[in-house]
């Protein structure tokens, strides 16, 4: 059986006073809800993160990684950086990497397998937008977007990968995912992994990342092929996300 998996993004949000309240809280009221905890937060907090974490429950991560390993590459971070401040996810081709910076598939395949090859659990995000959705693309692009991936890496790291759906026009948008709706993504998602490996397809979680909330978390989580969230805006405040991870 698929253990649960929380994992909050802060995405540009933080700052070294309210990351430790954050923190503390999350720690002093995490129990044992049957979940694994993790944050990814932006690389100038993975020191803070290193230092108050170590010895808790809650893993901590990146939201991006760099394909370079070092160099001339102003900005970028590499897979090594990261490794450096013990970090063990990192997210791949997040909507909004891959909507803002205009990052394909074949990019969000080429981070994965830097991740892979460094010990990191990449995160592999995937998703449609409202127009694809209203097309009838979903399974299209969703699948495409995985398959990227896919055929980049062994068939022996499937297994190693965390993937997170996020239904693009669900984020932020006062639209909803039904708990059915996010099912059938993600029971599609399984079966287009069983093509590559059907074994992995069973160990591989896969998260919902559509505005998951205290609210709505224990009806999302009780879907079969939903394995956990990965949360934006309810990670930033203690009291919702530790109802998230209790929703389990």
């Amino acid at each position: 059986m698929r253990h649960k998996l929380v994992i909050g993004n802060w995405k540009m949000n933080g700052n070294r006073a309210a990351n430790t309240a954050l923190l503390s809280g999350i720690v002093a009221g995490l129990n044992d809800f049957g979940a694994d905890c993790a944050v990814c937060v932006p690389a100038p907090y993975l020191a803070q993160c290193q230092a108050e974490l170590a010895g808790s429950a809650v893993a901590w991560g990146a939201q991006d990684v760099s394909i370079h390993a070092s160099g001339a590459y102003t900005g970028e971070v590499s897979a090594a950086m990261l490794q450096d401040f013990g970090a063990t996810y990192v997210l791949c081709g997040h909507s909004e990497r891959r909507s803002y910076h205009h990052e394909s598939s074949e990019l969000v395949a080429r981070k994965t397998v830097v991740a892979l090859a460094a010990g990191l659990t990449p995160v592999v995000c995937v998703g449609e937008s409202l127009a694809e959705r209203e097309a009838g693309q979903t399974e299209e692009v969703i699948c495409g977007q995985l398959q990227a991936v896919l055929d980049a890496i062994a068939a022996d790291d499937v297994a190693k990968i965390v993937l997170a759906y996020e239904p693009v026009w669900a984020i932020g948008t006062g639209k909803t995912a039904t708990p059915q709706i996010a099912q059938d993504a993600h029971r599609f998602l399984r079966d287009c992994l069983a093509e590559k490996h059907a074994a992995a397809a069973a160990e591989v979680k896969i998260l919902y990342g559509g505005s998951m909330k205290p609210e709505n978390a224990k009806e999302l989580m009780a879907q079969p092929d939903i394995d956990g969230g990965l949360i934006g805006g309810a990670a930033l405040k203690p009291s919702d996300f530790l109802g998230i991870i209790q929703a389990v």
